[in-house]
């Protein structure tokens, strides 16, 4: 199975994968957020509130062969979660990380976290929860029909998958985002409009990257 179906995750916790016990992931983690180790997830490593799943590719995942791509690829087919690919590039895994790039981004049109090691992956799923906190904080009585559009566009793994991009900050991110709608169409459009939004050096360095 892809994820335990049934799951709900109470705001502030975590559910971990029972495979990531003691990784240093999860000794970073415990303390910050209320771990709970299952193990029926299936594909998935971490299950965040708001229905987000994160996928955490390893160096040794990376550099063991093409297991982690029918495991992303399966995930993609079959699951209404929302996936957020973490991967450790390392000297060790950088030679496999535009392949990897190409596969989550473009094809499966999912979104890509690179980190330098663990203790970075288990920062940033920190980050992740208390953004679903505060959304859920915020959002309680807040008008309906606002609340949708908000949340798509200030979806923070998006953000910062965008902000990567040399040159771009968390104001142009947003304007991007707001302009284009998704990376998937960021990554599609010719240097001509992305100029329109951003000037000319800015989308050269979009283009490029």
């Amino acid at each position: 199975p892809v994820t335990a179906g049934s799951i709900v995750v109470p705001y502030g916790h975590v559910i971990g994968n029972e495979k990531w016990r003691g990784s240093e992931v999860a000794q970073r983690l415990q303390g910050k957020v209320r771990l709970i180790f299952e193990d029926g997830l299936g594909l998935v490593d971490f299950h965040l509130s708001n229905r987000t799943c994160i996928l955490l590719i390893s160096e040794a995942d990376l550099v063991a062969g093409d297991e982690f791509k029918r495991r992303l690829v399966k995930f993609r087919n079959a699951s209404s979660l929302k996936g957020i690919v973490i991967v450790e590039k390392t000297q060790i895994s950088d030679q496999y990380y535009l392949g990897v790039q190409k596969l989550v981004v473009l094809e499966l049109g999912m979104v890509l976290l690179p980190v330098a090691n663990q203790g970075e992956a288990s920062q940033l799923i920190i980050q992740l929860v208390s953004f679903c906190v505060r959304e859920q904080s915020r959002d309680r009585g807040a008008n309906p029909f606002l609340r949708k559009q908000r949340s798509q566009l200030a979806e923070p793994a998006v953000l910062q998958a965008v902000q990567q991009i040399p040159g771009v900050g968390k104001t142009k991110a947003l304007l991007l985002l707001q302009h284009f709608g998704s990376i998937h169409r960021l990554c599609n459009t010719p240097i001509h409009e992305l100029e329109q939004v951003v000037g000319q050096t800015v989308a050269q360095q979009i283009y490029t990257f």
